[in-house]
């Protein structure tokens, strides 16, 4: 997977997560590689970015709003999530926008 996602012409939708992490990996890794090839087969999913240093950030594509709901009641992504809260998240914040406009090289 390229390190900048190749999303196609707008409108389409990104779900934006940005997290701390507590200390320890606890299996977050294993988890993190899973839930992107996991992402990856569902119907709507156009890409992914994700950088991680102090705060991390990891952006997802999708086609549609019904494809991000599908892909949240995922249930190893219900699992994931579950995990995330208890053990691998000091603090969170999910934020689910519109792209109207993109352009770069």
């Amino acid at each position: 997977m390229s390190l900048i996602a190749n999303t196609p012409a707008p409108p389409y939708f990104a779900v934006i997560f940005t997290s701390t992490r507590t200390e320890g990996d606890n299996g977050y890794s294993e988890m993190a590689t899973r839930m992107v090839e996991l992402a990856a087969q569902q119907h709507g999913f156009l890409g992914m970015e994700s950088a991680r240093e102090d705060v991390g950030i990891t952006v997802s594509y999708w086609s549609d709003l019904e494809s991000i709901k599908n892909w949240k009641a995922n249930a190893e992504h219900i699992e994931a999530q579950k995990t995330g809260r208890k053990s691998w998240y000091d603090s969170f914040k999910v934020r689910i926008s519109k792209v109207e406009r993109e352009y770069g090289i």
